[in-house]
């Protein structure tokens, strides 16, 4: 046994065409990015465990869908200079095309207005009441009807207008 030789061959040419890795980067990064677009901010600017669970699930999924079975340093770096171009690219595209960000930052969601929560808008982002109350608790807002209007943005936060926010 020799534990000091290196095959530099393994190490550093690719098993898989180049084509092919950025091909599977790009479609698993994209379907991933739509799916977890499309899932609701339930956890308020957190990262719960079901969300930890998902994000570990995908990752397991993806590595086998992006790469099948890659041994190489290139490979990999191929891979994740893929996913950080589409990154980039993405990003790029909501900068210079406003409606392109709203797929990919949802605008903010109005959560209550003038003291009363829409509930349709929890629903939709599986908040319940007590969730709700909490956030605004963390804020220093007691009472619902403290609140003129409050809002979940892209990140999962929320944003408080209170009654007594002064207008300058």
């Amino acid at each position: 046994m020799n534990w000091f030789s290196v095959n530099w061959h393994a190490v550093f040419v690719p098993n898989i065409s180049v084509l092919e890795l950025v091909i599977r980067g790009s479609l698993v990064y994209l379907a991933l990015c739509s799916v977890l677009r499309l899932l609701p901010s339930r956890q308020l600017g957190t990262l719960g465990i079901t969300d930890l669970l998902v994000v570990v699930l995908f990752a397991e999924a993806a590595q086998n869908a992006m790469a099948s079975n890659y041994t190489s340093i290139t490979e990999g770096g191929i891979l994740v200079g893929t996913v950080i171009f589409w990154s980039y690219f993405l990003n790029w595209l909501g900068y210079k095309f406003p409606t392109f960000q709203r797929f990919l930052n949802p605008p903010p969601l109005l959560l209550i207005k003038n003291g009363k929560t829409i509930e349709r808008h929890l629903q939709q982002e599986l908040i319940t009441e007590d969730e709700l109350k909490s956030k605004l608790r963390q804020q220093g807002v007691e009472f619902l009807t403290e609140v003129k209007l409050a809002y979940m943005e892209a990140d999962g936060s929320i944003s408080i207008i209170t009654s007594e926010s002064k207008n300058n």
